[in-house]
């Protein structure tokens, strides 16, 4: 290894500095960038000698007309290799993240600079500028041109009527079709997972910062083109029960920020096996160095949440909603079956004054009761409402002895909205709160830099339940090849109403699935989030303690995660272990599948194994279940049966 790595600095330390070809290869040797200069910037990919992309672009246009393809000189290049260990702070799916990787910076003498990096699990490439003054941001190129055939699965914006494309709460079903059958008015967000013959290639972005995001747009028959929210020149507030700034006019260029900075990480994850896929951390790689050296008051965990079923309790003493009974009695539910803390959603104050409370509840008396319990509060927000009392909002967050919040309905990614998830993570980080973020777009790195981002949604999840039949089986297990390569995810499941796809309708306040309960449980496993919430009825819930012991046993943080077994949007199997115990779960799209499971992936010694699995009605009735124990070890096998929509989950404990 040593010898290559050697060969390869000899190779780049010796081109002149007016070729106008370089070549940069992975670790390993099976992935290489070759980038050309010309009138333009290009670069091609390959891999294991299969032309993947061809005739990439990159480019950035400044105001008065400066392009980094103008006069593009080089003045110098510079290389480097990276092996090296990071040590996640929340380790969302391992603690120790290898980091291995070859780094070629091409510097031009117009003051731009191109950084390319190549890893065994994929490619990525970021611009810099070195201008003395502040620059305006035209435009970037970033283009993706795929020369095989190509699919994808994309989600793509759904244009509001009143409201131009850039308005989206990134929370869209994800399209699976020809490259060529896309139009130049589908704006998709990313990722975006593309397959070309045996290899897939997910599209997508690191390191955001001050800066628009970037969504997709098909320019050509194979070939994919960066698009940016424009600055925002005018926005007025939009009315109704969840007020939020909608912008009326936008400016011609995309971001006003530092001469002197590097910009966002365009990242291609790429995959030969479609296990791969799920475990590809490569955006947490890329992205920047945690700025909490002190993370101890950062507590991942278990949450619930009781927007989702209308607060539709039974079986108990007092007229149930956003009342103080209500939340005492969600409080004695997360005590009793290991959950951290609750969430008060919104109805709890005025949302668009967070100090105007809900008369039916006293909220001195809420916290009391959860410290007593050793319960932590988490508080739902509006954006809007939030970002105008932060200071004050905060510390009477820390006197109820709330550990985490929620903001709602952010809805944008240009350049101030951006800039606003930074204020607002680093407020609530100086205050030792942890933040999610709903109406929001996936973390794409974020949540290394600021640990306490806990997690984001970004994801059509539970809730669509309520209102559509959005949430299909094979939405579901589309998301872990998808939206998570992105980051961790707040999908909330847990629904304790299941139904097959047939008997499935959208009812509010009975909220049920079209899923299986174990897909339900299965999630908790299967989806990286270091704060799961519980959006099932808890009523429900204490009618089967086994089963909610067991869900709330499920850690939220892993040491290792593995894909033993995957297919995209038809199923997936994952185990995760945390300490010396596993916790493996596999979830199937509406067909049902027989999974052979072998254990020879443990440590050589006995387990005690809890499985949960659809039960043998489970295709008829999606909440029949079976809980078993059983003593394996590595030489076991398992067989599984999944019905359709099915899940299962297991749990060893080491003997």
């Amino acid at each position: 290894m040593k010898r290559i790595i050697l060969l390869f600095l000899i190779s780049l330390t010796t081109i002149e500095a007016s070729s106008q070809e370089l070549n940069l290869s992975s670790p390993d040797q099976k992935i290489t960038v070759n980038i050309s200069l010309s009138n333009q910037l290009n670069y091609d990919v390959m891999v294991d000698d299969e032309m993947i992309i061809s005739n990439g672009s990159i480019d950035m246009q400044l105001s008065n007309e400066i392009f980094l393809s103008y006069a593009m000189r080089i003045k110098s290049t510079k290389t480097k290799s990276v092996n090296e260990t990071i040590v996640a702070q929340i380790p969302v799916s391992r603690k120790n993240i290898p980091n291995n990787y070859n780094e070629l910076t091409i510097q031009f003498k117009n003051n731009f600079a191109v950084i390319f990096r190549a890893y065994n699990d994929g490619v990525a490439y970021r611009i810099a500028t070195t201008f003395k003054d502040s620059i305006t941001v035209i435009n970037e190129t970033a283009q993706f041109n795929f020369t095989n055939p190509t699919t994808a699965y994309a989600a793509v914006v759904t244009k509001r009527p009143d409201q131009d494309v850039y308005h989206t709460s990134f929370e869209e079903l994800y399209t699976h079709k020809s490259l060529d059958s896309f139009s130049a008015n589908d704006y998709m967000f990313t990722p975006v997972l593309t397959e070309t013959n045996t290899i897939k290639v997910a599209i997508t972005e690191s390191d955001l910062d001050d800066y628009p995001g970037m969504f997709l747009r098909s320019t050509s028959s194979n070939s994919f083109s960066a698009s940016f929210a424009p600055y925002p020149a005018e926005e007025k507030v939009a009315e109704g029960d969840y007020p939020q700034k909608i912008v009326t006019k936008r400016a011609d260029y995309i971001a006003k920020t530092q001469g002197t900075r590097s910009f966002p990480w365009r990242a291609l994850l790429i995959a030969r096996e479609d296990k791969e896929l799920p475990t590809n951390d490569l955006v947490y790689r890329l992205a920047a160095p945690s700025k909490i050296n002190d993370v101890s008051w950062i507590h991942p965990g278990k949450g619930t949440d009781e927007w989702i079923i209308d607060i539709n309790l039974f079986n108990v003493p007092f007229k149930t909603g956003i009342n103080t009974d209500t939340y005492k009695y969600y409080i004695d539910f997360a005590k009793q079956f290991g959950f951290d803390r609750i969430m008060l959603d919104a109805g709890w104050s005025k949302t668009t004054d967070l100090f105007s409370i809900n008369p039916n509840i006293n909220m001195d008396t809420i916290a009391a009761y959860a410290n007593a319990k050793g319960i932590k509060l988490s508080m739902w927000t509006l954006a809007m409402t939030l970002d105008r009392q932060l200071d004050s909002a905060l510390k009477q967050f820390k006197k109820w002895n709330v550990d985490y919040i929620m903001t709602d309905f952010i809805d944008r990614d240009d350049q101030p909205t951006v800039n606003f998830y930074k204020r607002i993570t680093e407020a609530c980080a100086n205050a030792h709160l942890m933040i999610m973020f709903h109406g929001a777009y996936p973390p794409k790195g974020f949540n290394r830099t600021y640990p306490n981002n806990i997690t984001r949604e970004g994801v059509l999840g539970s809730e669509y339940n309520a209102w559509s039949d959005k949430p299909t089986p094979t939405h579901n297990v589309t998301l872990p090849f998808t939206r998570m390569l992105a980051g961790p995810l707040d999908y909330e499941p847990g629904l304790l109403d299941n139904a097959t796809t047939q008997q499935f309708r959208p009812i509010w306040g009975k909220v049920m699935s079209q899923t299986t309960r174990c897909q339900q449980l299965a999630m908790f496993v299967v989806y990286d989030n270091p704060l799961q919430i519980f959006s099932g009825n808890p009523s429900q819930g204490y009618m089967e303690p086994a089963f909610m012991q067991l869900l709330g046993s499920i850690p939220t943080t892993c040491d290792t995660t593995i894909t033993l077994q995957a297919s995209v949007a038809k199923y997936i199997v994952t185990a995760r272990r945390h300490g010396s115990d596993w916790f493996i779960a596999g979830i199937t799209d509406s067909a049902a599948r027989d999974i052979q499971l072998p254990l020879q992936f443990l440590p050589a010694c006995n387990y005690t194994a809890t499985i949960c699995k659809d039960g043998i009605n489970a295709n008829r009735n999606a909440a029949d279940y079976n809980i078993e124990q059983i003593v394996v070890d590595q030489n076991s096998n398992l067989s599984i049966h999944l019905a359709p929509g099915g899940g299962f989950l297991i749990r060893l404990i080491k003997m």
